[in-house]
């Protein structure tokens, strides 16, 4: 018999416990008590320092968190030591033993501990599916899935690491695969964008707008169009400064004084200059009214080259002034885009070359599932039989399914009567058919797997009297090289076990769990046998029951 995994669990302020340190230990230990008294809120509180869901409903009411520490002896089980070893969770005191702690507060978060250090619930579960495998009453209804189906066979007749293998390939291929099809999207977007800047480019370039060139035209334009109200306001004016003679008349009247006062000196000097400037002006104005062209083709011209111009800059949504620098700005985006494309090469490179692994560990992996199947197949449908199912038989049929499981899907096809032909278990077992069936698969599954320790949530439903026999002498087999922990309400397989607990409430309904000695033990015996009414019968048929099971009868 195996030493046990699972060294113990502790509970506080978890649903209907306020406290609980549960020893477990090697072979079957069977977990047994009244209705409602809480015996799966213990597969609860194990569920959750293994990694499951959190929620503020699992605190005790009054109470400001939950907590739940479980103990792991890793001595048998070197893979878990360097996971540990890996992440630097490894006790230095004591490496081999693992003590994981997970609290929830009553807001509904959770801390999880890996030998005092915090880890997140990736770890946890990584850590925790290579230790437990929790079996609850749901288990019936999901053994009807290919993907449970799958992983059972998996679990009988498949190595380990190659699982793992193909699954790693698969993942590295479709991470490759999307990173390459990821970076061929972003190459084809500057592709297209290269292909709109030269085509932008392209259309600046062929309006040839010189540097300042928009803003001569304008003004060329603006004054020609205006021409004909130029000329007539500079004409008026020439008109009336050169009819106008007042300025040389006073010159000439100022002049003929005959006085050399300063002031009067000055006065005509300053005279004579402003009609310097006035000469200079009349000069200046007939220049400008000559250089007003009113020639309507020039005109037209400067109209259509204005309009191409406006045209291209509305089509790139900016101001005409900002053509030149958009421009310059298209040309320094076009030179910098790079589609350089050796790192797709490389990309799609490492992408065949996991996808060659993936089929490479998949074919292998095909190769030991339907080398399994056959022998597996065989031993639950013997193992079927035995549990009550007479002439009934399992088959496994593969279907092409490529994915990170490999080539091929599962599913289980069963007949539980020889006048009908097989069909998938999902819809020809019965209830309590497909109850003693799944149980068949996770027995024979578990006697090769290498999971250290199975729990099982009340296993043996829908069973009773000599399959209920059956039920406890499968489950204390298997505990020959594997940890089981079973909940039952059968008190055949309750005496089958190695050790006893017993699940009760207390008069403030608390749960309570107890190991029972021998006298405790026939008592819990004769309660399930008997119920409320313990008689010295039921007490005698317990102690018989534990009798045969402690010599060997049961064996």
């Amino acid at each position: 018999m195996t030493d046990a995994v699972l060294k113990s669990l502790t509970v506080r302020d978890f649903a209907l416990v306020q406290s609980l340190d549960i020893a477990f230990a090697e072979g079957l230990t069977v977990i047994t008590g009244e209705s409602g008294a809480g015996k799966s809120i213990l597969l609860g509180a194990l569920g959750l320092v293994l990694g499951d869901r959190a929620a503020a409903d699992t605190v005790r009411p009054g109470a400001a968190r939950a907590e739940v520490s479980a103990e792991f002896d890793l001595t048998a089980h070197a893979g878990s030591c360097d996971l540990l070893e890996e992440q630097a969770l490894t006790d230095p005191d004591q490496p081999k033993r693992c003590l994981v702690r997970r609290t929830v507060s009553a807001d509904g978060r959770s801390r999880a501990f890996v030998n005092g250090t915090p880890v997140n619930l990736q770890l946890l579960r990584a850590l925790a599916e290579n230790l437990v495998d929790i079996h609850g009453q749901h288990e019936n209804q999901r053994i009807g899935q290919r993907a449970v189906q799958l992983a059972l066979l998996d679990d009988y007749g498949v190595e380990p690491g190659l699982r793992q293998a193909c699954r790693d390939s698969y993942r590295e291929w479709k991470q490759a695969e999307q990173a390459a099809a990821a970076l061929q999207e972003r190459l084809r977007q500057r592709d297209d964008r290269a292909r709109l800047l030269s085509y932008q480019l392209e259309e600046l370039e062929a309006l040839g707008l010189a540097p300042g060139e928009f803003e001569e035209i304008e003004a060329a334009h603006r004054r020609m169009a205006q021409a004909h109200a130029l000329r007539a306001t500079v004409t008026a004016c020439l008109e009336n400064l050169e009819e106008n003679g007042t300025l040389g008349r006073s010159i000439r009247q100022l002049d003929g004084l005959d006085d050399d006062h300063e002031r009067l000196r000055s006065a005509i000097e300053v005279l004579r200059s402003a009609d310097d400037l006035v000469a200079d002006a009349v000069r200046d104005l007939r220049a400008y009214d000559e250089s007003l062209d009113l020639d309507p083709e020039q005109l037209a011209d400067l109209e259509a080259r204005l309009g191409a111009v406006h045209e291209v800059a509305r089509k790139h949504r900016i101001a005409p002034e900002q053509l030149e620098a958009h421009m310059q700005g298209l040309r320094d985006e076009l030179a910098g885009i790079s589609t350089d494309r050796s790192n797709l090469d490389i990309l799609t490179d490492r992408a065949q070359s996991q996808r060659a692994a993936f089929l490479e560990h998949a074919g292998l992996l095909s190769k030991q599932r339907r080398a399994a199947a056959k022998s597996f197949a065989q031993a639950v449908s013997r193992c079927m039989n035995t549990l009550g199912i007479k002439g009934g038989k399992l088959t496994v049929g593969f279907a092409a399914a490529e994915s990170e499981d490999g080539l091929e899907s599962t599913e289980f096809m069963v007949t539980t009567n020889p006048r009908y032909p097989a069909g998938p278990l999902g819809r020809i077992a019965s209830g309590g058919e497909r109850a003693r069936i799944s149980l068949a698969v996770q027995v024979v599954a578990a006697a090769k797997s290498a999971m250290p320790c199975l729990v099982l949530d009340e296993a043996d439903v829908g069973v009773g009297g000599t399959t209920a026999d059956i039920v406890g002498r499968l489950l204390r087999g298997l505990a020959g090289h594997t940890q089981v922990i079973c909940v039952t309400h059968a008190p055949q397989v309750a005496a089958l076990g190695h050790h006893h607990l017993r699940v009760r409430k207390d008069e403030q309904q608390d749960t309570l769990i107890d190991p029972l000695a021998a006298d405790s033990r026939v008592e819990e015996l004769a309660r399930m046998l008997a119920g409320a009414d313990i008689t010295e019968k039921s007490r005698d048929y317990a102690r018989t029951l534990l009798h045969e099971a402690q010599s060997g009868a049961l064996h």
